[in-house]
């Protein structure tokens, strides 16, 4: 799971990221700033790699995570790009336990026709907003 500084990423059945030991992306290239808002807040960017690969079978991806110190009321935004451009954006809501969710499609068959909507490599962008460590000093 994701406790404020890794994400793990993961491509099965209806996971990207996820605790999952057949993945497709891994956690080694998972990069994590955070940029102070004000004196309490700030902005948690994690970035991570999402690879899908040609023979994929699978439907759905999602990305999930935990945040330790989440502030109320902020959504997590997800960014999902390719080769720097823009693919995918979205925000969801952010549970009371810190946990969040969302769900999206990789791949689509209707009428037997194939449609795959992600294919390749891709850099996932995740934003979440927290309570800064009071410890901490920013530059």
């Amino acid at each position: 799971m994701f406790l404020n500084r890794a994400v793990i990423a993961s491509l099965i059945m209806i996971v990207v990221f996820s605790a999952v030991s057949t993945s497709f992306a891994e956690t080694v290239d998972t990069q994590t700033t955070i940029t102070p808002i004000n004196s309490s807040i700030g902005i948690e960017k994690t970035i991570v790699p999402f690879h899908t690969p040609k023979e994929n079978k699978l439907p759905w991806g999602f990305v999930e995570g935990k945040i330790a110190n989440p502030v109320e009321g902020h959504p997590v935004i997800i960014q999902i790009y390719k080769d720097g451009e823009a693919i995918h954006f979205a925000q969801t809501n952010v549970n009371k336990d810190g946990s969040y969710e969302y769900k999206f499609r990789v791949r689509d068959v209707t009428n037997d026709i194939v449609t795959k909507v992600f294919d390749g490599d891709y850099t996932v962008k995740i934003f979440k907003v927290v309570y800064l460590d009071k410890s901490s000093t920013f530059a």
